[in-house]
């Protein structure tokens, strides 16, 4: 009985392990998105004529 519980105790670990390098992994995703968007909204800023041509 001991081995289940602990087999379960794993499982449940490695889960949230799991979820912990995704939570990661997305935040570091927003934040290359939101640089991105800020350094565009720059360029825009400083340059409109190059991102918005008409």
């Amino acid at each position: 009985m001991k081995y289940v519980l602990l087999s379960a105790v794993m499982a449940v670990l490695c889960l949230l392990q799991g979820c912990t390098v995704l939570a990661i992994a997305d935040a570091a995703g927003s934040a290359v998105v939101y640089g991105v968007k800020t350094t565009i909204n720059v360029l825009d800023a400083v340059t409109p004529d190059i991102v918005n041509k008409k």
